[in-house]
């Protein structure tokens, strides 16, 4: 079963969209995904404690997903706590999504939280712009997941990843023609981790992808779970 770096729950205040863990559940057998990592919008929107509680307690928990530690950049000295909290707890991620919160990437907070995740071993799965958020986290030696790497925007990640060994592109939008092809070639399928986001995006877009890819079935394995695996150090 294939591993997401990218689910999400709660409720969307733009689109007043609303998912739940259990109607996300529902949704992922069907397009091969067993589970992953999962962050609470409301953490990343409202309240990051009760938001992380809930995607800790009542969905990952519940339905044996990992939980991610959503944070608020608008109010980073709270982002910071938060973040030794998850910590603590041995969550394993934390989400940046500086433009969702309009915050921007040269924001002091944004890197100084970004540093405290990556000091604490937390591997970091990234919102945004590669080319704008991807060099305010360089020179951190942090383990990145950028969610929304573009293929439009593949060669400058590229550029990025070279010189950042933890730089990490999502599968979501880098659908085109031999996308995921042109970032193992360049910088090695290592570096291509699966996200699809369901519920929120054409997931099962993604998951045919996949399946049309000119991977090996070992690459394919490292994508699809074990390059995840790996960032989180979980033995699967």
């Amino acid at each position: 079963m294939i591993l997401d770096c990218d689910l999400l729950v709660g409720r969307d205040i733009v689109t007043g969209t609303r998912l739940s863990g259990v109607e996300l559940a529902g949704a992922l057998p069907e397009l091969g995904i067993g589970g992953g990592l999962v962050t609470s919008l409301r953490s990343l929107l409202f309240d990051a404690p009760s938001g992380n509680d809930e995607a800790r307690a009542a969905v990952a928990a519940e339905h044996g997903w990992q939980a991610v530690a959503g944070v608020d950049l608008r109010d980073p000295l709270t982002a910071l706590a938060e973040v030794s909290r998850a910590a603590s707890l041995g969550v394993r991620a934390v989400r940046l999504a500086p433009e969702r919160q309009q915050v921007p990437a040269t924001a002091p907070g944004l890197r100084a939280v970004a540093r405290s995740a990556a000091e604490a071993g937390l591997v970091l799965l990234v919102e945004g712009d590669v080319r704008v958020v991807g060099p305010a986290l360089a020179g951190l030696g942090a383990s990145a997941v950028f969610v929304d790497a573009h293929f439009y925007h593949l060669g400058d990640f590229v550029l990025l990843a070279r010189d950042e060994p933890g730089f990490h592109a999502s599968t979501r939008l880098l659908g085109d023609i031999d996308g995921w092809e042109l970032l193992a070639e360049a910088a090695g399928v290592e570096r291509l981790v699966f996200g699809a986001r369901p519920g929120w995006f054409e997931a099962a877009a993604v998951v045919d992808r996949l399946a049309g890819s000119g991977l090996s079935a070992a690459e394919r394995s490292l994508v699809t779970g074990g390059n995840l695996n790996r960032l989180l150090g979980v033995t699967a």
